[in-house]
Parts: C-alpha cells; sequence; structure tokens
C-alpha cells in the first residue's frame, strides 16, 4: 500500500466566511448535485455522496466510499481560516460498516484515527488545534484500508465541526459574547453577501458567494460593544419571498437581536452587546403591532386579533430545528443552555437529562432521555395532517422528550385522576379528573407550562378562526375539545379549563421572548402573550 505523503490543498473560493474559522456544511446538509458543499475530494479513489438513513443528526450523513488499493491522496477536505493564538477543537463523527477501512484526522497535518473494528455504530474523532500563526489550513479525513479490505467499502461521516476555545488556555468557547448567527439563502444564493462591522467599521464577520436555498448557523464571539449587521442583494429583491423563503437572525441567548429578509438592494441593523443594550432584543414591547385595536370586545377584538396575525410566513416544519437551536434553550431554569424540553424540565430542582441543542434531535427513541422532537401542542391531526402554516406555526409547537411526546399523542390537555404514564417531571396521561367535565384519557403538562400551552391553544383559536370551525370532525380528539364553531371554538370544559391555566400560570420571561423570537421567525406575535387581558375581554364577555 503506498501513502503520498503530499496534499493536494485545493481553496476553495466558492466561499468567504470569516467567523471563527468554522467548518463549513460540516452537517453535510448542503449539496449541489452529488458534490458535498465546500468539500474537495482529492483522489479518484474515493467517492462522495448523500446519504439520507445513516445520520448522526440532522437529515444526511457524507457517505464515502473508498474503491482503490492503492491510496495516493485519499483525502476528503476544505480550507478554513485559523487565528494565532486559538485553540480549535476539530471532532467528526464516523460509521464503519465492514472494518476493512479506517478514517485519519487531518487538522494541518495528519491527527488521529478512527477504530475500524467498531461497525454499525457511531465514533467522534477528535483533535485539538493550537494556531501558532494566522493562516489557511486544510482540515478533513484521509482514509486507508486495513487487513480485510475487499476493493470497495463505504464508510459514513457525520457533524464535523470545530469549537474554538479563547486564548492558549482551551478555556470556554467564548468568554464574552456567544452570539448565533442563521441564515437561510434564496434560490440565487450567489447575490447575497453580509458582515458584523464594530463601532470602527471594522468587520468581525462576513460571508458571500453562498449556495443557493442553504441553511448557515455560525457562532461569533463578539466583545462589549455596538455593532451594525448589513445585508446585500445584488439583484436588489431581498432574499424573501419571491424567489424562496430566505431569512436572517442574530441571537444571544435565545434571544433574538436582529432579523429579517425582506429588503431590496440593501438592509443594516444595529445592536449592543453588554450592560449598555443588556442583551439585545425588544422582550415583550410590541410597539404599534395592535394599534388598531381601540375599543373592541368579545369576538369582535378575536376578530380584530385574527386581522392582525393572519397571513404570517410559514418557514416550514425543518426550519423549527434551527429556531429551537437559536430560541428554545434553557436560559431560566439551569441556565444551562440545554434544550428547554417541556416535558422534562424540572423547574425546581436538576433535570434528569438534558439535550444539546442540534445533536440530540430526534431520531429514533425508545424511552425518556434519548431525544427531542417537535411537539404539536395543538396536534396536527386536529387540523387534519402536515398542512401549512399550520403544521410549522411556532407559536404552538414546542421542543420536548420524543418519546414523552408519543404519550402524549393526540389527547387532549386536561388534568388527570388516575395516571397510566407520568414523565420525570411529573407530566401525565390518565383519565381525567371527574371535576373536568370531561370522562376520556387526557394528558396533563406540570403547572409551570400549562399556562404557556393554554395560550398557545387561544392562538390558534384566533390565527385561524376562519377555518377552525371545518376542524371539529377530523379526529375524535379534536372533536372532543373543538364545538365546530368560529367564535367561542371550544367546548365549554376546554375552555374554562384554558382559562384557569391561564389565569393560575401568568406570562413569563420565557414566554415574552419565545414569542419575541417567532414574531423575528414568521412574522406574527402571540396577542395573549403581549397582552393577557385580552382572553378575559374576548371569552368572559360573551
Amino acid at each position: 500500500m503506498k501513502h503520498n505523503k503530499k496534499l493536494l490543498l485545493t481553496l476553495l473560493s466558492s466561499l468567504s466566511f470569516v467567523a471563527n474559522a468554522d467548518v463549513l456544511n460540516g452537517n453535510f446538509e448542503a449539496w449541489s448535485n452529488t458534490s458535498a458543499n465546500h468539500w474537495t475530494t482529492v483522489d479518484s479513489g474515493i467517492s462522495v455522496s448523500q446519504n439520507t438513513t445513516t445520520i448522526k443528526t440532522g437529515a444526511s450523513s457524507a457517505a464515502i466510499t473508498v474503491n482503490t488499493a492503492t491510496q495516493s491522496s485519499t483525502d476528503f477536505l476544505q480550507n478554513i481560516a485559523v487565528t494565532a493564538g486559538q485553540n480549535y477543537d476539530f471532532s467528526v463523527w464516523v460509521y464503519h460498516t465492514e472494518g476493512g477501512i479506517k478514517a485519519r484526522l487531518f487538522a494541518d497535518g495528519y491527527q488521529g484515527y478512527s477504530n475500524p473494528n467498531l461497525v454499525n455504530q457511531w465514533q467522534q474523532v477528535t483533535y485539538t488545534y493550537a494556531a501558532a500563526t494566522t493562516k489557511e489550513i486544510a482540515v478533513g479525513l484521509r482514509f486507508y484500508d486495513t487487513t480485510g479490505f475487499d476493493g470497495a467499502e463505504t464508510v459514513y461521516i457525520d457533524d464535523f465541526e470545530p469549537t474554538q476555545s479563547a486564548g492558549t488556555g482551551g478555556g470556554t468557547a467564548c468568554s464574552t459574547n456567544d452570539i448565533t448567527f442563521s441564515l437561510t439563502t434564496d434560490q440565487y444564493g450567489y447575490e447575497t453577501s453580509w458582515s458584523i462591522t464594530d463601532s470602527n467599521n471594522i468587520a468581525q464577520a462576513s460571508g458571500s458567494n453562498l449556495s443557493n436555498s442553504t441553511s448557515y448557523n455560525e457562532n461569533i464571539c463578539l466583545t462589549d460593544g455596538d455593532y451594525t449587521f448589513t445585508i446585500n442583494d445584488s439583484y436588489g429583491d431581498g432574499i424573501c419571498c419571491t424567489y424562496g423563503n430566505g431569512s436572517y437572525d442574530i441571537s444571544l441567548a435565545g434571544t433574538s437581536l436582529v432579523s429579517g429578509g425582506t429588503f431590496t438592494q440593501t438592509e443594516s441593523k444595529t445592536f449592543t452587546l453588554g450592560s449598555a443594550g443588556s442583551g439585545g432584543g425588544t422582550g415583550g414591547n410590541p410597539g404599534t403591532y395592535y394599534q388598531s385595536i381601540t375599543t373592541q370586545t368579545g369576538y369582535s377584538l378575536k376578530t380584530a386579533l385574527h386581522d392582525i396575525i393572519k397571513n404570517h410566513t410559514a418557514q416550514g416544519y425543518g426550519a423549527i430545528w434551527t429556531f429551537y437551536a437559536n430560541h428554545s434553550l434553557d436560559t431560566y431554569f439551569e441556565n444551562d443552555g440545554s434544550i428547554l424540553d417541556i416535558y422534562s424540565e424540572q423547574p425546581f430542582g436538576n433535570d434528569s437529562y438534558s439535550y444539546t441543542k442540534v445533536t440530540n434531535q430526534c431520531g429514533s427513541y425508545s424511552g425518556e432521555g434519548d431525544c427531542y422532537n417537535r411537539e404539536h401542542s395543538f396536534p396536527k391531526s386536529w387540523f387534519g395532517g402536515k398542512i401549512e402554516p399550520m403544521n410549522s406555526d411556532i407559536h404552538h409547537i414546542f421542543a420536548t422528550d420524543g418519546f414523552v411526546n408519543s404519550k402524549r399523542s393526540g389527547f387532549p390537555f386536561g388534568e388527570v385522576a388516575s395516571a397510566t404514564y407520568t414523565s420525570s417531571n411529573n407530566s401525565k396521561v390518565g383519565s381525567a379528573t371527574s371535576a373536568l367535565g370531561y370522562s376520556g384519557t387526557v394528558f396533563e403538562p406540570i403547572d409551570e407550562f400549562k399556562g404557556d400551552l393554554a395560550r398557545a391553544h387561544l392562538y390558534m383559536a384566533t390565527r385561524y378562526q376562519n377555518v377552525i370551525a371545518n376542524w371539529q370532525t377530523n379526529s375524535t380528539y379534536g372533536d372532543a375539545i373543538l364545538d365546530g364553531s368560529s367564535n367561542k371554538v371550544f367546548e365549554t370544559w376546554q375552555l374554562n379549563m384554558l382559562l384557569r391555566w391561564h389565569a393560575n400560570d401568568p406570562v413569563s420571561q420565557k414566554e415574552i421572548d419565545r414569542n419575541e423570537a417567532a414574531y423575528s421567525h414568521q412574522g406574527n406575535r402571540n396577542p395573549f402573550v403581549d397582552h393577557p387581558e385580552y382572553v378575559g375581554k374576548i371569552w368572559t364577555t360573551n
């Protein structure tokens, strides 16, 4: 077997993305025909294709097929910029199928190997790189055959990523403000460019020559101060919504600082980090959003609110994962940045388990604690299935444990007398209490989230009041809570419970922050978070 020590390093000019030297398309979600965007195959002895069955996270991985026993430069690479004095924690997940090939991590030189004897399971290969000088380096993998190689073998790889450490001491990823930048391009990504500049007009991060219809997610470390985000479209039609649903968002600790997507040639927005700006965002201040509401009450008020919040821009079911990664993090209870799962969260103690954003997305599950998924608090069977915009309306879709979500199934929310299943945080499935006025099976969340879920239901009754009267016969459990009207919407037992939950669990800062993020995400708000008094004005005056 021959090993050629000379690497052909192909400089990637297709994307200029200056931030924390992150690997581009390290999750292998972006593909052009059969090529993984931003990656280069150096040797004809390997081929690369998109795989959607054997994946670590997300929707796809890269399938690397080695088909030569004479390896010279069987490399899969890209170039990134590194900064002198910084440490970079590179890692990649590898999945062997036969054990005749091993993968070697490359980061400005050859590093550690995968274990080819661990077949049909994911394993992680890691290496910490200390940058001595500011330069471009090649990162990726080289593949070698081992004893037993039969001439062709496929290895899957996923989640190739670095985490920048502060200084040379390898401390925390960012000692000041670790902002999250998310960008989804339209069908003409090459027209888009962006930058973040500081108060001295010095660029701190930028991007250009982007791929079409692709989502980018980057963490950028910024010190306290004033910043300007500028996005340009060379054609002059922005990135939403004529040719795709492009958008951008900059967030800190789950709170949106700036966001948008609808502009013409260029758009600039400012934000402040540090004590002067208290992290940014507009919190629960809706500004003039409800300025048309004056003296309306009862169902007239509900109709007026419907007219304000209708016609939001559906971002699609897949975009919910990105929303969770940016805006469904626990900065309220343990404050550990894990996914805030309302079916496992222990508000007054330590959680039984925690989920890392993206890494622990479902996926399959066999028990509680396996993964988190997207819970339609107003089940999709009630509105007829995977129908937009309801199916991706973030105002009623929460991050929850996949297994507990399956236990909830399509049951109505209610109050349980005798539980048949209880989650780790005491959420329950069981027969309803007699006082509820309903005798079927219900799901009861813990008190901390009852108001949140009640206001999500009341939002659905208002946002979709033009069609919700037709949903009563879609499912048995939907029929149990819906009364077939477009005004009252709910059966009396359910409405009385929702009003009680709303009153007993007032709007929290967590809910305010989520509402603001949802507004940035899809362009409408939940009026009952902004104005809790509207609930009584509508449903207790009729």
